[in-house]
């Protein structure tokens, strides 16, 4: 089975999965779209495939079996679920629309239509996380106790006037940009989160009121905890991503690139504690993590099972961004520290 792909919006992640779907024998480059004609023009001469810079065309293109959308966030939702209703599958990239409403509104698509609907964390197949997954799962270093985490960058000239700093078209700031990745990891490895307290502050780049920085606190049922921060203003770019539990931990630091080598460390108590055993991974081949994630989107499609990062799991995480904002914007959870009266 090679499954007819239409790309729409090929920026920078659009030609890559334009690439990916072009350069996999499972899968064929039947289109592409944008609304900038020259770059239509450039990608499709690339893999000589049809263009446009109606995204219409792309959803009614009888050889297109599958459609990633992949535009600024505005337009996810009313593309991503015209792409469904058409029976389309779908690979929308993160995050999965602007609000948990139209998240909802997408996953309710996919389930009227029976189609798959995948959404593009593909952090969740960089190999030191999934490395990392896999010891957790398998119970070595014991019941998880918390996740720590960092991610951010500190942007360029000019970043505030881009479109993520337009709350019309971003519908969030940092939080939607790169926080969703660590809170779809974070349920990755703990599960749901039953509470949440977040602060989404705006300290440097000109675009309120969204934010350049959010800092969250996340507990689940059984009283586990994520503490994560994500920034705009990291300056050096920075990925830290850690889990401890009763009898170790793993931490993942880097992302290759500018992120610096991709590295996982694995530590495990020792009985009389102290200084802890370590062992070292260092993943500094290609990164092949988008060509993993291209692949379980096609998985999906050919079996019918649900794709990793899936739907629900995009409509979850967007349910978490609601509740930090919500949270934000309230100070739920926070008190004022008082003077005690005490004396010295």
């Amino acid at each position: 089975m090679t499954v007819g792909i239409g790309v729409i919006g090929v920026g920078q992640v659009g030609t890559r999965r334009a690439a990916l779907a072009a350069g996999s024998p499972r899968s064929k480059l039947v289109m592409v779209a944008d609304m900038d004609e020259t770059r239509a023009r450039d990608v499709a001469a690339a893999h000589r495939c049809a263009r446009s810079t109606d995204w219409r065309e792309v959803v009614a293109h009888p050889g297109v079996d599958a459609v990633v959308v992949s535009t600024v966030n505005k337009f996810l939702a009313p593309i991503t679920i015209a792409a469904l209703e058409a029976g389309k599958h779908v690979l929308c990239e993160k995050p999965l629309g602007r609000s948990y409403q139209e998240a909802a509104e997408m996953v309710a698509a996919a389930r009227q239509r029976q189609r798959i609907l995948k959404v593009g964390f593909t952090l969740r197949f960089h190999p030191g996380l999934r490395q990392a997954h896999a010891i957790c799962q398998s119970g070595d270093i014991g019941p998880l106790f918390f996740v720590r985490a960092v991610y951010g960058h500190g942007g360029r000239p000019g970043y505030d006037q881009e479109w993520r700093g337009d709350a019309d078209l971003a519908g969030g700031g940092e939080l939607l940009d790169q926080g969703v990745h660590l809170l779809d990891l974070s349920r990755w490895f703990l599960g749901d989160f039953q509470e949440v307290m977040g602060v989404t502050p705006c300290w440097f780049w000109d675009v309120a009121p969204l934010e350049d920085n959010a800092f969250v606190l996340l507990r689940t049922a059984l009283g586990q905890v994520a503490s994560l921060h994500t920034s705009w203003t990291q300056w050096r770019n920075n990925f830290s991503f850690e889990v401890y539990g009763r009898d170790g931990y793993v931490r993942v630091e880097g992302l290759g690139g500018s992120y610096g080598q991709e590295t996982l460390t694995v530590g495990r108590r020792r009985p009389e504690s102290g200084p802890p055993e370590e062992q070292y991974f260092v993943h500094d081949g290609p990164d092949r993590s988008w060509e993993a994630d291209w692949s379980d989107f096609l998985d999906a499609i050919e079996t019918g099972r649900p794709p990793a990062a899936g739907g629900d799991d995009g409509l979850a995480v967007m349910r978490l961004v609601q509740a930090v904002y919500d949270a934000a914007r309230t100070s739920a959870g926070f008190v004022r520290v008082r003077d005690s009266g005490a004396s010295t």
